[in-house]
């Protein structure tokens, strides 16, 4: 019984140990690897093939145009520049991203999504935005109203939103902990999924008429 006790105790702490260090990226055993589409003379690591270190430039690791308001006109009344490792190549295996966000004057929206690979961390430049998350169940929402100078964290993976409750522009930029942060966007994951969902799937989901929920899909 002792026996057990101590394989028990000991499988615990391997179990442990073995989901701390899957939670990390590995040590780089290189300084970098610039992001080429080529296999050819190439070397497959986190999903890109790495350059040529000797053909690496400047360039790999930079991106003009930040400076540059997005253009707002839309439905949601917000444009996010993301500069994630498809725009900087250098970014690969480096674990970080960034993005511009604009919001349009009162009502300009980064509706609600999720990063499935990324904590974000956002610093509001100008203007005035109400913030928020959505925790994992009992679903808490932690909100507040940030202005110029404040900053504001989105844990990896849960529902977050920015909107823009002041009578200005608003610009915010997030630093993002993955160079392929990835994106999923609630209201068109459900409802502009494609092929569609079964509509008697979201009829029941959300207690909406079927008509509703039809209408709703089309907007998508």
């Amino acid at each position: 019984m002792k026996g057990g006790a101590h394989f028990l105790v000991g499988f615990v702490l391997l179990a442990l140990a073995s989901s701390f260090a899957s939670a990390y990226e590995p040590s780089p055993l290189q300084d970098f690897c610039v992001a080429i589409k080529d296999a050819k003379d190439g070397v497959f690591v986190n999903g890109k093939f790495c350059k040529d270190s000797m053909l690496v430039t400047a360039n790999d690791f930079s991106f003009s145009g930040l400076n540059i308001a997005g253009n707002t006109s839309n439905q949601v009344g917000s444009n996010v520049t993301l500069l994630n490792v498809d725009k900087i190549p250098g970014l690969n295996t480096l674990g970080i991203s960034l993005a511009r966000i604009d919001f349009a004057p009162y009502g300009g929206l980064n509706p609600p999504h999720t990063h499935p690979r990324a904590t974000e961390i956002l610093i509001v430049l100008e203007g005035t935005l109400y913030v928020g998350f959505v925790t994992s169940n009992p679903n808490r929402l932690i909100t507040k109203v940030l202005n110029a100078g404040d900053v504001f964290v989105f844990p990896i993976g849960l529902i977050h939103f920015q909107f823009n409750v002041g009578k200005t522009n608003a610009v915010a930029i997030a630093a993002l902990s993955s160079q392929n942060p990835g994106v999923i966007t609630i209201a068109n994951a459900v409802f502009g999924s494609n092929p569609p969902i079964n509509p008697d799937v979201l009829t029941k989901t959300f207690q909406l008429d079927k008509n509703v929920v039809n209408y709703l899909q089309k907007q998508f």
